[in-house]
């Protein structure tokens, strides 16, 4: 078997939470090139099913889920349907997440509302996925999680400080279900994204499309530019596939350099 060859997904199921858009779309898509079956999860039906259609487009098996991933009977109806429609849960992606109204506040400022939201579901939906994604990984005795973070975890974030702390979340839960989950062979890693213009990134700076190009030096990110969500994909291919496979509890970090 060459090098790329460990790379390759032939075979495996893989769910994709927030598959619909931004980030998670170039996840879903990287996944089926390498050759898995995807399986999409969001709220907005109209475009997971676009998402699930570029899949077919590429030769693979595609679902897509409605899914609120704050409702725990949702999630577990999500990795069961993967397995009884699909024939297997091998990769869960826990990709969804953001915030509610987009609106910069301080902590001092932050509403209950919004703290418990932000809360629920960037690191809530994330426990939540990777247990109802453990329960079917276990009995086949292998499988991967992978959890997107973010850079934010890593540093102060005013006017953004839920986030930041959820993110903070993600990074020690991804540890801690390593270890745990290492016995049953299921391995677990997250990847921390540096700025990355997607609708939500851009509706809380208020800023537009056109402001892009030159944001990359603004923000002071050395290679120049901000990222896409390609860049993040083929992190997660790498961590889906066998090329990974003594690793686990570990974070990526792709962020130009910022």
């Amino acid at each position: 078997m060459s090098i790329l060859d460990e790379f390759r997904l032939d075979g495996q199921v893989a769910v994709v939470t927030g598959g619909g858009r931004g980030i998670g779309e170039g996840i879903a898509l990287g996944l089926a090139e390498a050759g898995a079956d995807v399986v999409l999860a969001a709220r907005r039906t109209a475009e997971i099913e676009a998402v699930a259609d570029k899949v077919r487009a590429l030769g693979r098996r595609a679902l897509a889920v409605t899914t609120d991933m704050m409702d725990m009977e949702q999630v577990e109806a999500l990795a069961q349907q993967t397995v009884t429609d699909m024939g297997a849960l091998n990769c869960w992606v826990s990709n969804a997440g953001g915030a509610d109204d987009r609106v910069p506040r301080t902590l001092l400022e932050m509403p209950e509302r919004q703290w418990d939201f932000q809360l629920n579901l960037n690191l809530k939906a994330v426990w939540s996925g990777a247990q109802a994604a453990a329960k079917r990984m276990q009995a086949q005795g292998s499988g991967t999680i992978i959890n997107i973070s973010s850079q934010a975890a890593n540093r102060a974030s005013p006017h953004n400080g839920p986030y930041a702390v959820a993110k903070s979340g993600v990074n020690n839960l991804t540890q801690t279900l390593a270890v745990e989950l290492a016995p049953l062979g299921i391995r677990v890693n997250s990847v921390s994204p540096g700025p990355i213009p997607t609708e939500v990134f851009l509706e809380f700076l208020q800023l537009s499309a056109d402001d892009i190009p030159k944001l990359g030096k603004q923000l002071g990110v050395p290679l120049g530019r901000v990222g896409t969500p390609q860049d993040i994909a083929p992190a997660v291919v790498y961590l889906a596939s066998a090329a990974s496979s003594w690793m686990t509890g570990q974070d990526i970090v792709i962020n130009g350099g910022l």
